[in-house]
């Protein structure tokens, strides 16, 4: 019978109760196969950085938001340095401007702090292994991140191309409203979705984006 070895971890959260039920969780865990063994405790992500080069972990549970340092700006600093930690982020927070920025960071994985206790579990050998592992909620928005366009590469509608042509002649917004019998309210609409399409701020830049995608010429 084959023992796999212990998979030794680092705990980074600003709340002392969060850290000492994570510990306990993983104490108690000790006799699964593969065990763990947790080194230590951080409170913030500057603690963590120097922890994880005192303690050289397998796996480094980090929160994100902590008063004394961000878990993204730690998760990033250990990139930096090459640390050999896998980084398991376990964070309440699941929205894009938290989930995008630690996983570019360069965390393995990222879980929320309600999921059961045994697929936290297995997401702490899948991390320690390198594999990547996310919950299905950031899943889900990596997913969409992933497919929603590009600034820049989103297609103009017609009435859009419409807009923009007028725009490249010169033609002013009243122009513009005449010409295509509408409000201008309307054509300030279009200019705004024009510019978010063409990543412009204003109709000279939007011009020459178009110009060079080829939608102008």
């Amino acid at each position: 019978m084959t023992t796999e070895p212990l998979i030794t971890l680092l705990i980074v959260d600003d709340h002392p109760v969060v850290r000492d039920g994570l510990r306990g969780m993983f104490e108690s865990a000790s006799g699964c196969a593969p065990g763990f063994r947790v080194l230590g405790e951080a409170a913030s992500g500057p603690e963590a950085v120097a922890r994880a080069a005192e303690l050289d972990p397998d796996v480094i549970l980090m929160d994100l938001r902590m008063p004394g340092g961000s878990g993204v700006a730690a998760i990033r600093e250990l990139t930096r340095r090459g640390a050999r930690a896998k980084v398991l982020v376990l964070t309440t927070y699941d929205t894009d401007s938290d989930t995008l920025p630690a996983i570019e960071a360069g965390a393995t994985g990222y879980l929320l702090k309600d999921a059961p206790r045994d697929e936290l579990f297995t997401a702490v050998r899948a991390a320690a292994e390198g594999r990547t592992v996310l919950s299905p909620a950031v899943a889900s928005r990596l997913v969409r991140a992933v497919r929603a366009p590009a600034p820049g590469n989103e297609p103009l509608s017609a009435r859009e191309r419409e807009v923009l042509t007028l725009v490249a002649r010169g033609t002013s917004n009243r122009e513009i409203a005449r010409e295509l019998f509408i409000s201008e309210a309307t054509v300030k609409t279009h200019l705004t979705h024009l510019y978010t399409k063409l990543g412009a701020k204003d109709r000279a830049a939007a011009v020459a984006a178009a110009y060079d995608r080829g939608i102008l010429g």
